[in-house]
């Protein structure tokens, strides 16, 4: 089971969600949609709490040593024959598009298996090897063995389980950089924008004030790279970005022009 409600339902306020889940196909017994979607929008504003993870090589680490930058956050069992593989290569290609528009430096990737004791950290670092996942912001981790439903209630993460696996819903959270979950993202695959932009928000809604010329310069970039609905990808708008920066050039000169006329104007008043 994975994807129970369309990418789209993101862009819903929360009562026409319940509408929409509402109206969809009956779910296999035991796995109640509609609690799920709910459940899943409740932690939406709400803060993550303090988890302890184990990474593939073993070592131990604490979910708010990710705060600081967005991080991308979903759940997996590495039994999974079908939904899990399929969302985690499609993510893999939206973290790469991601990447490429965003920087990968400026957010990371989380993975969590939540089927223990099997979900252990080497078939976690088996799983990601088996679907190809190699990338240096993107970890596999296991929580602690008590630690599950308190980890997947924070997320608002349902899973039943059945007689092949586990029914669950099928989502990506994105954490901002104070560990507050900001947006839900929903199925095997989705229309890029609905994890890009939200990520997006977060990357530059921090304050230019305090950034190198370098990381400003970045920035910029990242405010000029617009969606391309024909290609699926994002590409620069070079146009805006020479656009942005002669702007920039304009005030900052016309800035030094001011400063230096004040400063005449106080060395002829203390002359």
């Amino acid at each position: 089971m994975g994807g129970v409600t369309p990418a789209t339902l993101l862009t819903l306020p929360a009562h026409r969600v319940e509408a929409v889940a509402t109206a969809a196909p009956a779910q296999a017994p035991g796995f109640d949609e509609r609690a799920a979607l709910r459940l899943s929008q409740s932690a939406v504003g709400k803060p993550v709490g303090e988890h302890v993870l184990t990474d593939r090589t073993g070592r131990r680490l604490s979910f708010t040593a990710y705060r600081g930058k967005p991080v991308l956050v979903n759940f997996v069992y590495t039994g999974c024959s079908h939904v899990c593989p399929t969302a985690t290569r499609f993510l893999a290609q939206a973290v790469g598009e991601a990447e490429r528009a965003l920087g990968a430096q400026n957010f990371a990737v989380l993975t969590i298996g939540f089927n223990l004791p099997f979900d252990s950290p080497q078939a976690m670092a088996d799983f990601a090897r088996r679907h190809g996942v190699d990338r240096p912001n993107w970890e596999f981790v296991s929580p602690s063995a008590g630690g599950v439903a308190r980890l997947t209630r924070d997320f608002g993460f349902s899973f039943v389980p059945n007689s092949g696996g586990f029914d669950h819903i099928t989502q990506v959270s994105i954490v901002d950089a104070e560990g507050k979950i900001h947006r839900q993202v929903y199925g095997e695959n989705f229309d890029l924008p609905f994890l890009i932009e939200p990520l997006r928000e977060l990357v530059t809604g921090t304050p230019m004030e305090g950034l190198n010329w370098t990381q400003a310069l970045d920035r910029i970039r990242i405010l000029c790279t617009v969606y391309d609905p024909a290609s699926g990808k994002y590409r620069i708008d070079y146009a805006l970005f020479i656009e942005i920066l002669t702007g920039l050039s304009v005030f900052g000169g016309a800035l030094l022009f001011l400063r230096s006329g004040r400063n005449r104007r106080h060395a002829i008043r203390r002359s």
